[in-house]
């Protein structure tokens, strides 16, 4: 069997899974600490919805990408099983 890609490894069911809880956990917590106020004060701009789905993208990359480094480090050709 080939070594796996980059991307065929961050495209695996786990590793989409994880990353997802992670940026769904740290996106929230950085949100509420980056606009905590202007939700509270209903004072958000269009730009801030977009800065703030992005708030979430940079952890989901994050955590898929060295999720793919690890599996392809330690030459794993599916990720372990839970």
């Amino acid at each position: 069997m080939s070594q796996p890609t980059l991307i065929t490894c961050m495209l695996t069911a786990s590793t989409v899974s994880t990353a997802i809880r992670v940026a769904l956990v740290v996106g929230t917590l950085l949100i509420a600490i980056n606009y905590g106020d202007k939700i509270l004060a209903g004072s958000l701009t269009p730009t801030d919805w977009i800065k703030m789905f992005l708030t979430y993208c940079v952890p989901y990359c994050v955590s898929s990408y060295s999720s793919a480094k690890a599996m392809l480090a330690h030459g794993l050709n599916s990720p372990p099983t839970k």
